[in-house]
């Protein structure tokens, strides 16, 4: 495990220039994310080894690469800006798809490769089993026999998952079409190498409620800059390695084979919510503060538990009336620590989602001490429709909609698993608290839900708010890794 290091300024990058990244090997979605509207997850078991090699020579070609994503920005950016066409007579969105694709290690396992230098005991292990022991998914049976509530397909052996992102279902699917004909599926016989397991599609929210997840918080502010790779980094919390996200990278000193550098381990949680209980719950708990209304005090409530605002505007730089126009504003809207609250929860609660999940000074005010190791880049999306006015109505959930979680990371153990653990799930984290915070009421599972949290109420800081319902439902997952280009072509794919 590499040594904490103590963190840079917000803003500051090394005075030596740091190491080149591999822009031209690294898969797409890892540093910068594929463009999407929507997205297709397609997990697959192998079916023929020798053939899967070869054939995946053949699909190496369209997986897009980071420094490919660069350019594609861009012509999305110019696009935007009316640089080319006519406006009234083009399309909205310029047709595009990105395709990345990482292994299991039941996969690895599968094809015969030595995965021990990739080092982390819970991508070996599998989400299946660290359901039961570390995640505290609900489920019957322990240890490597624990079965989780998931859906049936996850429930079975993913050797991997490949990832199509777009412009719109009509450009995926033909992509689709295009890579299983590429793996013989559908053709029958010996021709396919692959099975599918199942597939799964998310889609960003509509209208003004892009990029807000179905509780309406908008989502994904907080991912690390990355030293090396971002330019011109706003104001919040320190750029990090390279490392902390891609094997092989200054930040990462550990021992790896030549196919894992320039890797990242992938996360996938299969999140349903359940909103119209989560309102429900919000509406009947408002806080009634003096000169709120109702809903008022609804809203202030919802965004304790968050930490945000649905604009996006963190408590801690806006503890009391929501402001819409810093809430999505990348120069203001990450710029907080926490510092001042190292002993109170006036402005943001000690259990607050964005809190659990990146303390900040919480931790980082401590001599030498970094949370680089433990961040993770977060590459979700939605899925399902938006809720009907039969669910408003009834204050329940009758459509299965929720978020396709997924997150880069250069340890699953320092990462994910470690937040999910060690912070989300603790009652008792942060640590020296004048309170017991409880739980992440968002992301918390297993029994320390029924302690319920405190800090919900801003005048009175000690009084505890039962969580009588589970908003967010587990329902399928695994841990994979997805290798750079020159580690698929060298190691996993046939020579030519």
């Amino acid at each position: 495990m590499a040594t904490p290091q103590q963190p840079l300024p917000a803003t500051t990058l090394p005075a030596t220039p740091p190491k080149a990244l591999k822009l031209d090997t690294i898969q797409g979605d890892i540093l910068s994310g594929l463009p999407k509207k929507t997205e297709t997850l397609y997990f697959f078991q192998i079916k023929d080894v020798a053939k899967f090699r070869k054939d995946l020579r053949n699909l190496i070609p369209h997986i897009k690469t980071a420094s490919q994503v660069i350019e594609d920005r861009k012509a999305i950016d110019d696009y935007k800006r009316g640089h080319h066409g006519c406006e009234g007579h083009r399309p909205a969105l310029i047709p595009m798809v990105g395709v990345n694709i990482a292994f299991s290690h039941l996969g690895f396992k599968k094809l015969g490769i030595d995965d021990a230098k990739l080092n982390d005991s819970a991508f070996f292990a599998g989400q299946r089993v660290d359901a039961g022991q570390n995640l505290l998914d609900k489920g019957a049976g322990e240890g490597a026999n624990f079965s989780p509530d998931w859906e049936e397909p996850f429930k079975k052996d993913i050797h991997g998952v490949i990832i199509l992102a777009g412009d719109s279902h009509a450009t995926v699917e033909a992509k689709l079409h295009k890579i299983k004909e590429i793996f013989g599926v559908g053709l029958g016989g010996a021709k396919d190498s692959i099975v599918e397991v199942t597939t799964v599609r998310g889609d960003a929210r509509p209208g003004d409620q892009s990029a807000h997840e179905h509780f309406g918080y908008l989502d994904g502010i907080s991912n690390p800059a990355i030293v090396g790779f971002d330019k011109n980094v706003p104001p919040g919390p320190a750029p990090i390695d390279a490392g902390h996200v891609l094997l092989g990278e200054t930040g990462d000193a550990l021992p790896r084979d030549p196919w894992m550098v320039d890797g990242s381990f992938l996360v996938f949680r299969y999140l349903f919510q359940k909103v119209p209980e989560f309102d429900d719950f919000v509406d009947r708990n408002a806080l009634q503060l003096p000169g709120l209304t109702r809903k008022e005090g609804a809203d202030l409530l919802g965004a304790r538990l968050v930490g945000r605002w649905k604009s996006g505007a963190p408590l801690d730089l806006t503890p009391f009336m929501d402001d819409p126009e810093l809430g999505p504003d990348p120069s203001k809207n990450n710029n907080f620590h926490f510092k001042a609250e190292a002993t109170f929860q006036k402005m943001c609660p000690f259990a607050a989602h964005v809190r659990k999940t990146l303390p900040r000074d919480d931790l980082e005010r401590l001599p030498g001490f970094s949370l680089a190791k433990n961040r993770i880049m977060r590459r979700g999306i939605q899925f399902g429709p938006e809720v009907t006015k039969a669910e408003r109505s009834a204050k329940k959930t009758f459509h299965g909609r929720g978020l396709l979680f997924l997150a880069y990371q250069a340890s699953i153990v320092n990462g994910f698993q470690f937040i999910q653990k060690s912070w989300v799930n603790n009652t008792g984290f942060p640590f020296g608290t004048p309170e017991v915070p409880g739980v992440d009421p968002i992301l918390g599972q297993g029994p320390g839900r029924d302690i319920g949290i405190t800090g919900y109420d801003p005048n009175d800081p000690k009084a505890v708010l039962k969580l009588d319902a589970e908003w967010v439902i587990p329902r399928g997952g695994e841990y994979f890794f997805s290798p750079s280009i020159k580690g698929l072509s060298d190691a996993i794919a046939a020579s030519a």
